[in-house]
């Protein structure tokens, strides 16, 4: 489902606005027709959130991640999930040091601003909780000491679909830190004969550094969580919410932590089309990546599906 472009009213303005933009035509050129998830990562990154890659493996997920990364000059590290991972190569462990008769934390690869957690499902339930803390609070506890991760620390994991050899289903637990899922999808005809034509080069070489940098990042999003959402528009939004939770195909429906992460998108969507307040169609426009994840569908039932209906159904004022 492509997002519509909605009705711009009051700029935002400013050189973090054209930096913003000038961001989405940079990552438009990496991945040609992905402008859904292109908006998607940049709700997530101005609202400070996680994002979930579903996909088969091959179709760009860690090429996109690095560009990303690249283009906001922010440190970068990529974990490989496998079924031999453990949680201290994630988070770091505590060695003994001889000369200082003391133990020494040293720090794992979550200690980064931008996480690729590559194939997510492939590890164990255990290896994948120790993130969630990480997700969940931005610090991590090893042996009853705290560490802050960085400013900002924003995860994109990668799944696998489930079913896939090897692979794990995710928890809920698991799936609530992410604020959307999406599919990557393959590339456009055009883009993959490009990307054949031109496989030995390295595709993020052209690719400018620090189009938005930290500080701009951190002024956008303390912008997106001034736009207003109005009474009427939160009142939609508990109408869909209960409306997921009374209907008998999803076993469990949107929680509240679920409605406050799709609204917090909301705005992020609203800043970037140029509006300082929420409107019904920037939630109807993220329902799907920001909804379908975080309901459980009984059976024969599909959460997508259920989503999209309960999206036409619920009418705002």
């Amino acid at each position: 489902m492509a997002l519509k472009p909605a009705a711009v009213a009051q700029p935002v303005g400013g050189d973090a606005s054209e930096a913003l933009r000038r961001l989405e035509r940079e990552l438009s050129a990496v991945l040609d027709d992905k402008s859904t998830l292109i908006r998607v990562t940049l709700c997530a990154l101005l609202s400070s959130s996680h994002l979930l890659l579903e996909d088969v493996p091959g179709v760009g997920k860690t090429t996109f991640i690095k560009a990303l990364s690249k283009l906001l000059g922010l440190s970068m590290a990529r974990i490989q999930f496998t079924s031999d991972l453990l949680p201290s190569d994630i988070v770091g462990v505590e060695i003994f040091d001889p000369e200082r008769q003391a133990f020494v934390f040293h720090k794992g690869p979550v200690f980064t601003q931008i996480l690729l957690a590559d194939e997510l499902n492939r590890a164990s339930p255990r290896t994948q909780s120790a993130l969630l803390e990480a997700m969940g609070e931005g610090h991590v506890t090893v042996d009853r000491n705290g560490y802050d991760l960085p400013t900002p620390f924003i995860v994109f994991a990668s799944q696998n679909p489930n079913g896939n050899i090897g692979t794990y289903e995710l928890p809920e637990s698991q799936l609530d830190r992410f604020a959307a899922r999406i599919k990557m999808g393959y590339p456009t005809e055009k883009r993959e004969v490009e990307i054949l034509q031109t496989a030995m080069r390295d595709p993020l070489k052209s690719l400018p550094t620090s189009v938005i940098d930290a500080a701009q990042l951190a002024e956008l999003g303390d912008r997106a969580e001034r736009v207003h959402i109005a009474e009427r528009v939160a009142r939609y939004a508990k109408r869909f919410i209960d409306a997921s939770r009374a209907d008998p195909r999803l076993k469990v429906g949107v929680s509240t932590r679920g409605g406050v992460t799709w609204l917090r998108m909301a705005r992020a969507q609203a800043l970037i089309v140029g509006r300082d307040y929420v409107v019904p169609d920037d939630l109807r426009e993220l329902a799907l990546p920001c909804l379908a994840h975080r309901v459980v569908a009984g059976a024969g039932a599909s959460a997508e599906g259920v989503i999209t209906e309960l999206m036409a159904k619920v009418e705002a004022d």
